[in-house]
């Protein structure tokens, strides 16, 4: 059976790909499972040298990946050069150079005085073989970054890609390929996300990321329940901005612009509700108004500059995107502002960037996770209001403050409910590899990027030892009154009330501990 991608700005095919025949998974999971005990065998260095030839594949051949992202997934080609191309190269490089500090043997003090013969080295250890069903918003970024990580943390990987962007999965495959890894070391599974994800689990895949909607990724964590098959889901958003009377509106409008209209709005980390402060509520609403207008939304895969907002990836989306709208208008909200066709948009699932004001609580837009080009703005007395109003959501995926005020705006931002809050900025932070990326609430559970997500890809291993040769610890058997005391008396020495006890207690304790840990338990 066959998969074919279409382009959603034509209607045009795109690549057609056959569908991976989920039987052959125990063999599949057998030669994942060979080839991780071979690459985990490698020094970090070593897997890093094979992260570096796919960069260089990367950067060689950018522009052809951008074009397969953009043909696929339906974004301007600028758009997918600039947030699925380029983080790429970014995280091979901060990967390759990081993981070995993050995940190297760590010394760990001892806690007390009482555990000083004793010492703990904390090691973090491949999975094994790890999961990742990947969305269709960013088909390129979102899963090769999550690749790099279990691949310099020592995992396997099996990928399954969106079913709207099959070819992109194509795509990462060879960028795999440039890498030289061991042979099974990572799989491209093409079918349907439920399907692949249950022969994930039958299969015992060790841990699974996955990146989508809500209701699906409830499903998968129940699913997981049946095998205690941890997992790391990433669930949208419905992000809120807010705009503070001292804020440089000029730079607000942009960044507002920006977060909300790229991608076609679908980003869940993109702006959805803004709430302006009302001293500059109808600047802010001016100037962003004329900024929606001077856009352009139509085909923009090829290498000319003719849009600045492609299209929507599925007819499904595009649905969803515009019942949000008509539910919006019909409970009050009013179109400020829409963006100007370019090209021929007749035959793409195409919408227009969309300003509405007038906004109330209980519209779609505002309570929902919209992921189109739609931004809603209402007025706020102040930023208490913003605040309450921001944090209402059962989405908290990231957030953002404009304010002219840096240290208000870190203030501020510690109070939203979000995994991620910019200040003077939004939607570029899963751009950095540094920087922990996942959300609370419904937004799902786990972290991805920077050292968090490094350790996501491992299992934590203690290794403790002991200095002395001692015979016994203070807490072992025989039983007596001797050891009841003994350990009163080891408990006054660590907490004493004041200096006489810890004198008394440590005069008693020491011989005791003699002892008991140095002489053998001669049992009849």
């Amino acid at each position: 059976m066959t998969v074919t991608d279409i382009n959603p700005a034509t209607g045009a095919a795109v690549a057609e790909l056959n569908e991976t025949d989920l039987a052959g998974m125990p063999e599949r999971m057998q030669r994942a499972r060979a080839a991780q005990r071979q690459w985990a065998a490698k020094s970090f260095k070593e897997r890093a040298r094979h992260i570096e030839l796919m960069r260089r594949y990367i950067v060689d051949r950018a522009e052809d990946l951008a074009a397969t992202v953009s043909d696929s997934n339906g974004k301007t080609r600028i758009d997918a050069l600039a947030t699925e191309v380029l983080p790429c190269a970014l995280a091979c490089n901060w990967y390759a150079k990081n993981a070995g500090k993050v995940l190297g043997p760590q010394k760990r003090a001892a806690g007390h005085l009482l555990f000083a013969n004793k010492r703990t080295e904390v090691s973090h250890l491949p999975l094994g073989v790890v999961g990742i069903i990947s969305p269709w918003n960013y088909p390129l970024s979102i899963p090769f970054g999550e690749i790099v990580m279990a691949l310099m943390a020592g995992n396997a990987v099996l990928l399954k890609v969106a079913a709207a962007t099959p070819a992109v999965g194509r795509a990462i495959e060879r960028i795999l390929d440039a890498g030289e890894l061991p042979e099974g070391l990572f799989q491209h599974i093409v079918g349907s996300g439920s399907k692949v994800a249950t022969a994930f689990f039958e299969n015992g895949i060790d841990k699974l990321f996955f990146t989508g909607s809500v209701p699906a990724g409830k499903t998968l964590m129940a699913q997981a329940a049946q095998t205690l098959t941890p997992v790391s889901l990433e669930l949208g958003g419905n992000d809120a901005m807010i705009v503070l009377a001292d804020a440089d509106l000029e730079r607000a409008t942009n960044g507002a612009a920006w977060a909300g209209y790229q991608n076609a709005g679908q980003s869940c980390g993109g702006v959805e509700r803004i709430y302006v402060e009302a001293a500059v509520y109808d600047d802010f609403v001016e100037r962003l108004a004329k900024k929606t207008r001077a856009l352009r939304h139509g085909p923009g895969h090829g290498k000319e500059v003719t849009a600045d907002i492609g299209s929507l990836t599925t007819e499904g989306q595009l649905r969803t995107v515009q019942q949000h709208l008509e539910d919006a208008l019909a409970k009050g909200a009013r179109i400020q502002a829409q963006s100007q066709p370019v090209g021929d948009v007749d035959n793409g699932f195409f919408f227009p960037a969309t300003l509405l004001t007038e906004m109330s609580d209980d519209m779609l837009t505002v309570c929902e996770e919209t992921f189109g080009p739609i931004l809603a703005v209402e007025k706020v007395a102040n930023a208490e209001q913003a605040l309450e109003k921001a944090n209402r959501s059962n989405l908290a995926l990231t957030s953002s403050i404009w304010t002219g005020d840096n240290k208000r705006g870190r203030e501020l931002a510690a109070r939203l409910e979000s995994g991620v809050t910019t200040i003077n900025d939004h939607l570029y932070t899963h751009g950095l590899s540094e920087a922990p990326w996942g959300g609370w609430k419904e937004s799902g559970i786990g972290r991805t990027h920077g050292p968090e997500g490094l350790l996501e890809m491992t299992n934590a291993k203690v290794i403790n030892w002991d200095l002395l040769p001692a015979k016994r610890n203070l807490w072992w058997y025989p039983f007596d009154q001797a050891t009841y005391k003994g350990l009163l008396n080891a408990l006054r020495f660590a907490f004493p009330t004041g200096v006489g006890q810890w004198l008394g207690a440590s005069l008693k304790l020491t011989p005791f501990l003699i002892r008991k840990m140095f002489t053998g338990w001669k049992a009849d």
